[in-house]
Order: C-alpha cells, then structure tokens, then sequence
C-alpha cells in the first residue's frame, strides 16, 4: 500500500516502560530511547493510499488521521509502532482497518491551518462520534531549523508496526525517506485521546515537532514468533 502523509505534527511524552506493557501484543516489549519508553500523539493528513503501487483509491484514499501510539521492540530486536488508537474521518476505512486489527475510530477529524506563510501553524482536531473524546492541538514549525538530533530521529524513524490479529502478533514492514523535520513550539493544547487511552502524562510534550510529509509504502505482514 503506497500513501502519502502529509503536515504531520509529532508530540510525545515521556512515559515508564511497565505502564505500558499491557498494550504491547503478546511477545512485544515497550521500546526505551533515552532512558524511557515514549507515549506519542500523531495528526497528518493521509494523501492519495492506494493498494499496491496502483493509482490511489478516489475518495476513500485521502483522509485525516490522528493516532496515539507507542513504542515497541520485538522478540527478534525489531523496533516498530503500537498503535493505541486511531481516529479517522472516512467510516470505510475504520471498517476495513478495524477487520484487518488495527484500533481505528471513526471520529470529525479536521486539519488546521493558520498565519502566512512565515508564521504558519498547523494542527488537527477530532471529536469522536460514538464516545465523547476530543483533542486540538495547534503547533508552530521553525521551518529555517531542521530537527537532526538522536531522540528526534528515533521517536520517528519507525519502520513498521506490531498488531495483533486472530491471536497472533504480526509485524507490518514500512519504508519511506527520512522525515523532513523541523522543532515546532506547541500554541494550542486541549487533549482527551491520552486519557480515553488509558495513558496519563503530565505537563506539555517534551518534544514537539514538525513534518512537511513523505511518501511511503506497507509491506506484506509477518507473523512474530
């Protein structure tokens, strides 16, 4: 599958590693980047996702998502993504995910977009349909900086995911170039996605960061032994 994430805003938290454990499908481990395991909150807008390398899904193939994951080690050292929850504005799509394993929801997802083009601010904004969660975040990219330190580039650079499906842990395969990065600083915080999750945090993201987008591509699922 070939899709396109667009204007991703990053926030992460730090979080200990045993509060985590139980979201980590049987055989996962939370992974520890400098010195704690990493509770995330992710907005992007999906562009274009097709199935193979075909021409993109019309409609359906172009939504907005924002998702709540963490950070896992397989049982072969293989780091990836838990996906806590992920809520998306197009029902087919939740359906089809939610058949295939993966927690989405079906939620008003909107992108935001505010200022020129010299203080421009991006964020999202979800308000679940069925369970009333909500969450707006607004953050403001330096985009004369790039983000190129070590917990920037591991807290994203993540290639590939852990799921459960039919009782069996499975590891989908991604690839994509390496973000564009820039540090952003946080203007707008109203956030029920973490506590609906069952993960507290404390205070604001320690880190905050901004993304223009990458092309990237699935691969065929694994099963974890």
């Amino acid at each position: 599958m070939d899709q396109f994430w667009a204007d991703a805003v990053f926030l992460h938290w730090r979080i200990a590693a045993d509060a985590v454990q139980r979201f980590m499908p049987p055989g996962v481990t939370p992974d520890v980047v400098d010195g704690s395991s990493w509770v995330g909150l992710i907005g992007f807008r999906m562009v274009g996702a097709g199935l193979g390398r075909g021409l993109p899904v019309p409609h359906l193939g172009s939504f907005t998502e924002i998702n709540v994951r963490l950070y896992s080690r397989g049982p072969d050292g293989t780091r990836g993504v838990v996906f806590v929850t992920l809520d998306a504005s197009r029902l087919a799509v939740v359906l089809a995910a939610r058949a295939g394993g993966i927690p989405y929801v079906w939620s008003r997802c909107a992108p935001l977009q505010r200022g020129g083009d010299a203080q421009r601010e991006y964020g999202y904004d979800v308000v679940r349909y069925r369970r009333q969660a909500t969450s707006r975040f607004v953050a403001r990219p330096e985009l004369e900086r790039t983000a190129e330190d070590v917990l920037s580039l591991e807290l994203t650079a993540r290639f590939g995911l852990h799921s459960t499906l039919a009782g069996r842990t499975l590891y989908i395969p991604n690839t994509h170039s390496p973000w564009p990065l820039h540090p952003a600083t946080l203007t707008e915080f109203d956030d029920g996605l973490l506590g609906a999750a069952g993960l507290r945090v404390e205070g604001p993201p320690e880190s905050v960061l901004f993304s223009p987008g990458v092309q990237t591509q699935f691969g065929r699922p694994r099963v974890v032994g």
